[in-house]
């Protein structure tokens, strides 16, 4: 659990860290979504106050013909518009007319009063098989391009015809769709637009009920592009871009869009939408923000706050870590202490025991190379060279700091220590056996006393040539067992007197009671021959279990 702490914390704190930054960037977005929202509605609200002022221009000019019973002649007309300053109070204006509403067939009287009113003669346009005709007959502002649209028969297109009978049946303003103004009449100005109707209550422009052909509608007409700008340039500036659309949003029903382009680092969290009726229709109006927008507060706020608690959660799992490895060095640095104190005292009960034992060995060469001397010289020759080979193999051992000792050498430095001179190489042969404590041991006392026995009775004392020494190891099922042949060639006399003595019963000692194995001795013609065969994964000190090596290591025994 300890080693889990210092990622606990960084996950902690990072998740908190993370949350906090989160929390922060969403309240910014609400907060910069509420300020456009509030942008937005201010966008709203200049172009419903443009729109209320500028369809009041409908309602005073009904009224201005009601007035006069629908009896307004073209002079009087003119006069009226003058008066309202179109071009200062109602930017966006296209024109504002009447249209008379007579039966198809009944055409003669409009165009009477027509070619009377402005001077030259104008027939009711386009053919229409519609039961109804609404040609315009009066319209201001009145120049070349507009004196066009005297005489055209608005009821035959199908957008206006609907705004009309529209107006006729609810008595109330009407607004057409999107439609292009002018392009009926042939004028080389032609602009999208809107037209928004009103019919003259019947009472008032007819108040004899004669079918006065006065009676009709009166109209405004806009330039949606002039209409809508002119509401949204008013300082200051709005940083919004606007759709305004005649319905649902689509290509062909977009009214006006604003020259400013949506700014594309702000998503579609920020698009508002709003709903206006006018003259009976709904439009739709979409704002977006533009580049002029700024949010409440920076977008890097969050992101540093994110950084600095992943940095504050990394500084904090770093100390965690810094105190777990703290505290895990002084875990292992009592445990080192402890093991040190424990092999100490073993190494000093290893020693006393090794101490005894080798008083115990030398003792014991001591008695029974004293009882086979004839003199006090022989005595301390044997004595000698068995000690120094005791030593030899003592040595080897410590330089392995009491690990194992590698047989081939321990074959070579007792043989080169009895005959005094190098052993040839093809003279040992055999893989790498290692040797623990007491194999060691005991082969080696076990090489010095047949060496010393070649040396004394055998050819080898003239040639080393004479002695070969050669060994394998064994793989049985349940150990492995080195399998070693002395072999000194040549056959004397003398060998009929080895096999007896104290080096003789040492060997055997060493052999079967120390190492558990076998010895046989030949007398051949050739020479002899002694096999020594010896198990190589038995323990034979109880302090110093090892299990058998893998395939791949040395040899041990």
């Amino acid at each position: 659990m300890k080693k889990l702490l210092p990622y606990l914390a960084f996950a902690a704190v990072a998740i908190a860290s993370l949350v906090t930054a989160g929390f922060a960037y969403r309240t910014g977005e609400e907060a910069a979504r509420f300020k456009f929202e509030a942008a937005a509605d201010d966008a709203l609200g200049r172009l419903e106050s443009r729109l209320d002022l500028d369809l009041s221009l409908l309602v005073s000019t009904q009224a201005f013909f009601e007035a006069r019973y629908g009896n307004v002649t073209k002079a009087e007309f003119s006069n009226y518009y003058v008066s309202l300053h179109a071009n200062e109070n109602f930017p966006g204006l296209r024109g504002v007319g009447f249209l008379s509403l007579v039966r198809n067939g009944a055409e003669a009287a409009v165009e009477q009063k027509i070619s009377s009113e402005f001077g030259f003669p104008r027939e009711v346009f386009p053919a229409s098989t519609e039961s109804w005709r609404a040609p315009v007959t009066l319209f201001e502002p009145l120049d070349e391009n507009s004196q066009e649209a005297i005489g055209f028969d608005m009821y035959s297109e199908p957008a206006r015809r609907a705004a009309i009978e529209a107006a006729l049946s609810s008595g109330g303003a009407k607004a057409t769709g999107r439609v292009v103004l002018g392009q009926n009449t042939g004028s080389n100005q032609p602009a999208p637009g809107i037209l928004v109707y009103s019919a003259l209550r019947a009472k008032a422009a007819d108040p004899e009920g004669a079918g006065n052909p006065s009676v009709g509608l009166v109209f405004v007409s806009f330039r949606t592009a002039e209409l809508f700008y002119s509401a949204l340039v008013k300082p200051p500036i709005l940083p919004v871009n606007v759709e305004v659309h005649d319905g649902p949003p689509s290509a062909d029903t977009l009214l006006f869009r604003s020259e400013a382009p949506p700014d594309s680092r702000f998503s579609d969290d920020f698009l508002v939408t709003r709903k206006l009726i006018v003259g009976g229709r709904e439009w739709t109006l979409q704002f977006r923000p533009t580049s002029g927008f700024q949010r409440p507060s920076s977008r890097a706020l969050p992101i540093l706050l994110g950084l600095a608690g992943l940095m504050l959660a990394g500084a904090m799992a770093a100390l965690a870590r810094y105190q777990e490895r703290t505290y895990e060095a002084k875990s292992r640095l009592h445990d080192a202490t402890e093991r040190s104190l424990a092999e100490k005292d073993l190494m000093l009960q290893e020693m006393k025991h090794r101490i005894k034992n080798s008083i115990a060995r030398v003792l014991a060469i001591a008695r029974q190379t004293a009882s086979n001397s004839a003199d006090i010289k022989e005595f301390s020759d044997s004595f000698a060279a068995r000690l120094q080979a005791m030593a030899a193999s003592q040595d080897m051992l410590t330089r392995s700091r009491w690990q194992k000792a590698d047989l081939g050498d321990l074959l070579r430095m007792e043989l080169e220590q009895v005959f005094g001179k190098t052993i040839p190489e093809d003279a040992l042969s055999g893989p790498k056996v290692l040797l623990n404590e007491t194999a060691t041991q005991s082969l080696g006392l076990t090489f010095h006393e047949l060496a010393t026995n070649a040396l004394k009775y055998g050819t080898v004392a003239s040639s080393v040539s004479a002695l070969a020494v050669a060994w394998t190891v064994e793989r049985m099922p349940s150990e492995r067992r080195l399998r070693l042949r002395w072999k000194e060639a040549g056959s004397t006399l003398q060998n009929q007197g080895r096999g007896s003595g104290f080096g003789t019963r040492l060997i055997e000692m060493n052999i079967t009671r120390e190492l558990n194995g076998r010895i046989t001795r030949d007398f051949g013609a050739d020479g002899l021959t002694i096999d020594i065969d010896i198990p190589l994964d038995r323990d034979f000190d109880p302090r110093m279990r090892r299990s058998a090596p893998a395939q791949d290591e040395p040899v041990e025994g």
